[in-house]
């Protein structure tokens, strides 16, 4: 199998941007996406999913406290409290890799998700040394997904 190329990260873009117009009815736009040298500092609230199958590695959403809790409200939610806010972001984060899962088929295993609270040096990029790094705005907040994935041999 080949390497992640340009139609593989269209998915992970087409799922985060899908997600957002979808849940909350207000469109998310791509700020930017590029190859990072290692993980880049996340944002306080990680969402992170594990892969394997035809492909190994994970997938994470990262974002700030002010989005989370805007989110939460987005979805009807009102309690924004640490244990909702951590369910919402492992939400967003299996939602993004659910999506990418019916574009690659069954063969790709998703994880259940991982929420983690603080800025993580816990993450590191595993497989790939530049993992893709999709950058994202929604209103005025910022998040961004990481993709850190290879095809299996």
């Amino acid at each position: 199998m080949k390497e992640l190329g340009e139609t593989e990260l269209k998915v992970f873009v087409d799922a985060v941007i899908n997600y957002f117009s979808i849940t909350t009815r207000n469109e998310a736009s791509i700020r930017s996406a590029y190859l990072a040298d290692g993980v880049p500092q996340t944002f306080p609230y990680v969402g992170l999913i594990t892969i394997s199958g035809q492909y190994r590695g994970c997938v994470h959403f990262s974002t700030s406290v002010a989005m989370m809790r805007e989110l939460l409200v987005c979805w009807g939610e009102h309690d924004t409290s640490e244990a909702n806010m951590l369910d919402g972001i492992g939400e967003v984060a299996n939602t993004i890799a659910g999506n990418a899962r019916r574009h690659f088929g069954s063969q790709l295993e998703i994880s259940v998700p991982i929420a983690l609270r603080g800025m993580s040096d816990r993450i590191k990029a595993a497989i790939r040394t530049r993992p893709f790094v999709i950058t994202v705005n929604w209103r005025h907040h910022e998040a961004m997904v990481v993709v850190d994935l290879a095809p299996v041999d």
